[in-house]
């Protein structure tokens, strides 16, 4: 019974263990996608400014194959 009780308590703590790191993991995960997030929406803002200059200098004629 003692030795059971020993084998279980192993795997609990292997268990207890692998939470944790998975814990780690998750949370940077979650840290690195709102970075992501954060350079998305910049690098947006950045084309839509680049759009919106640019769109004056633009003749709106018809392109030459038609």
């Amino acid at each position: 019974m003692e030795e059971r009780l020993e084998r279980i308590e192993i795997k609990l703590a292997y268990i207890e263990d692998f939470l944790n790191q998975l814990q780690e993991v998750t949370v940077s995960q979650g840290k690195e996608i709102d970075r992501l997030k954060a350079e998305n929406k910049l690098m947006a803002e950045k084309i839509r400014d680049i759009s919106d200059n640019l769109e004056g200098e633009i003749p709106n004629r018809k392109p030459p194959h038609y």
